[in-house]
């Protein structure tokens, strides 16, 4: 249905690229949303009135509280497809991970309500009813909620939004949710036991630990998260495509919401060549990955020296040594300056977070076989780390 749906009011649909496809996908998803847990809403408390099932019942407000979530990923959508304005140059696409959280806060709400309200029956259990109008209505609402899963999942995937990830998880917790209260439902009518409460506080559980998983996946890209590395080699290969890219570094990526990147990265090139023709070869570059990649780029240019035998002597001498220390480590911007008394060895080592030895210790020691190999030589060493 949601296919026939995008085909029929989203212009150009397969291209999620587009913010503008983005968008549509968004307002369609929450629209359906909006339908589907108000017509399980209503479903659900009739069945939890006819059966006196708090369970059942908790399992319908669960849903009024999704239909609230929808229209919660709806408006963050309109508001995050807003052109950039004087205020917000970089435009309004992280509002979609303020969304994103706005709706698992709403499922951890609902998860503390359910466990209590299921406590609560669980210290005082009631007989449930079970008719075959309460089974029909928790089944017809299992299907309907996998297949809310199924789509809001597809969604989420071709357009690569974590509001729309955090929905179809609630999705598959609400599914999980009343197949529990099914059960316990029917174990009520069929034997003596009282399972109304422990199945409700089980489901808050489970739903409790739903939300948590869709606040981190929604936190982190608010908080600054690694970019994808397959985004990551999409960048370095098109890059290095170039035959006057030498090697890249210091690559950031910039996230100001789904389809609105900036990156900014440094590239080598031979410091022999000529200045407007690498300057020509740094614009094109910029403008294919805004083609290609869709994200803006600042490529900032640095010279490297490739005919210098001395230069390139020292340089893989440095590189080979720290190989030996870890794998892992790497330079780049590696130049010599020569001094009346000394001779100024500068470059950075790019060092991965959480690494064995500190900074200090790795400064050091390179420093230390630097000069083992000229007592005039002076280590001028920077610590970075990969950004991405």
């Amino acid at each position: 249905m949601i296919t026939l749906l995008s085909k029929f009011f989203i212009k150009n649909y397969t291209d999620t690229s587009s913010p503008a496809v983005r968008q549509s996908y968004g307002l369609l998803s929450g629209t359906v949303g909006i339908l589907f847990n108000v017509l399980l809403f209503i479903g659900k408390f009739l069945a939890g009135a006819l059966s006196h099932s708090i369970a059942i019942t908790a399992d319908a407000f669960n849903n009024l509280s999704d239909a609230a979530s929808s229209v919660i990923t709806l408006i963050g959508f309109k508001i995050a497809g807003q052109k950039p304005d004087k205020d917000h140059p970089f435009g309004h696409g992280r509002i979609e991970y303020l969304s994103g959280l706005a709706v698992s806060a709403a499922i951890l709400f609902m998860a503390f309500e359910l466990i209590k309200s299921s406590i609560s029956k669980l210290l005082k259990p009631e007989d449930t009813v079970c008719t075959i109008t309460v089974v029909v209505i928790l089944i017809c609402s299992i299907v309907i909620k996998l297949y809310m899963f199924l789509y809001n999942r597809s969604i989420s995937k071709k357009i690569q939004s974590e509001a729309i990830r955090a929905t179809a998880l609630d999705s598959l917790s609400d599914t999980l949710a009343t197949s529990v209260v099914l059960i316990s439902t029917l174990v009520a009518h069929y034997t003596t036991l009282h399972l109304d409460g422990i199945c409700g506080i089980l489901v808050g559980l489970f739903i409790f630990y739903s939300g948590i998983m869709s606040a981190k996946d929604t936190l982190n890209p608010l908080l600054g998260q690694a970019p994808d590395p397959e985004f990551v080699k999409e960048i370095e290969s098109l890059v290095l495509s170039y035959e006057g890219v030498l090697g890249i570094h210091d690559l950031i990526v910039h996230n100001y919401g789904p389809g609105r990147l900036m990156i900014s990265l440094h590239a080598e090139v031979p410091a022999d060549g000529d200045i407007l023709e690498l300057h020509d070869m740094v614009d094109n570059i910029e403008r294919t990955l805004q083609d290609k990649l869709r994200c803006n780029a600042v490529i900032h240019m640095d010279p490297v020296c490739t005919n210098d035998p001395v230069v390139n002597s020292l340089k893989a001498e440095v590189a080979s040594y720290l190989l030996s220390l870890d794998e892992s480590l790497s330079i780049h911007d590696f130049r010599i300056v020569k001094g009346p008394t000394h001779t100024n060895i500068i470059f950075d080592i790019l060092l991965p977070y959480k690494f064995k030895l500190s900074d200090e210790e790795v400064r050091q020691l390179v420093s230390d076989h630097i000069k083992s190999l000229d007592e005039n030589y002076f280590a001028v060493i920077n610590i970075d780390n990969k950004f991405a």
